[in-house]
């Protein structure tokens, strides 16, 4: 895609956003020069930024495995981001390729790159909408079926929503008519595993982008789950949630919990 037919979908170039730097952490072409340059900004402050983005793709790639194994057949993924490799979809549909998942998100490149890549597939579908509006989400989210158990799957997007626009009422509205045997499943930015100069650092970069960063510690993000009993095991670096081998800690954390009732 050259620069200016992506100026055309993107918006504007010229602001960094935290989806295009996700992007180019992974690998990916969908990015401008200016989300490039804020992320060498911040792997000079917290050089281990681009190893968490794929340590957290990682992470996804096992949620979707283990929500699989257990009967889990629909997916709502919420703020998920540019499509690249290891998309939800292509993970569950190599087990069941009836498997029914709704990307959400409100980032025009996320949607229209989306759209392009699911075109054909009656049992993936994306819609453009704001995370922070669950009732929109629903409406438009008509691939899924709420009789029947749901994964809501939030990674790494809570810590680009604000306390003021409260995010744990936001999942709890989520969570509220899901079914028993439904699941929730994210990952977040934990301040306790971030040092304080990264910290401050890591801050100042994502200020002067257009999706600024909230730090939360890990009882925050806890509460996120809203009592829902989380799986094995429990809230831990992702890089260490069910892998198959031993691996150092990352500062995002991740967890999933089942929906009783």
């Amino acid at each position: 895609m050259s620069e200016p037919n992506a100026a055309r979908a993107l918006g504007s170039a010229d602001q960094p956003n935290a989806a295009r730097m996700y992007d180019y952490f992974l690998g990916g072409s969908h990015n401008f020069a200016a989300d490039r340059a804020a992320a060498d900004g911040l792997l000079a402050v917290a050089p281990d930024a681009r190893s968490n983005a794929r340590e957290n793709r990682a992470f996804l790639r096992r949620v979707v495995g283990y929500l699989l194994d257990q009967g889990v057949r629909q997916f709502l993924d919420l703020g998920s981001g540019i499509p690249t490799a290891g998309n939800v979809h292509e993970i569950a549909h190599a087990r069941d390729p009836q498997a029914r998942v709704v990307y959400v998100d409100v980032e025009p490149i996320a949607v229209e790159t989306s759209r392009r890549l699911l075109a054909g597939n009656p049992c993936a579908e994306v819609v453009h909408a704001d995370l922070r509006n669950p009732a929109a989400v629903r409406d438009l989210a008509t691939l899924l079926d709420p009789a029947e158990p749901i994964a809501v799957l939030a990674i790494s997007v809570l810590h680009f929503v604000p306390e003021s626009d409260a995010p744990a009422d936001v999942l709890g509205a989520y969570l509220k008519p899901l079914v028993d045997g439904s699941y929730l499943a994210l990952s977040h930015v934990v301040v306790d595993a971030v040092p304080p100069a990264e910290t401050e650092d890591g801050l100042a970069v994502y200020a002067r982008t257009a999706t600024p960063v909230t730090l939360r510690d890990s009882a925050q993000v806890t509460a996120f789950f809203h009592g829902h009993p989380l799986v094995e095991p429990g809230l831990v670096p992702v890089s260490r949630w069910r892998a198959e081998a031993e691996a150092e800690p990352s500062a995002i954390h991740g967890a999933v919990a089942r929906v009783t009732r």
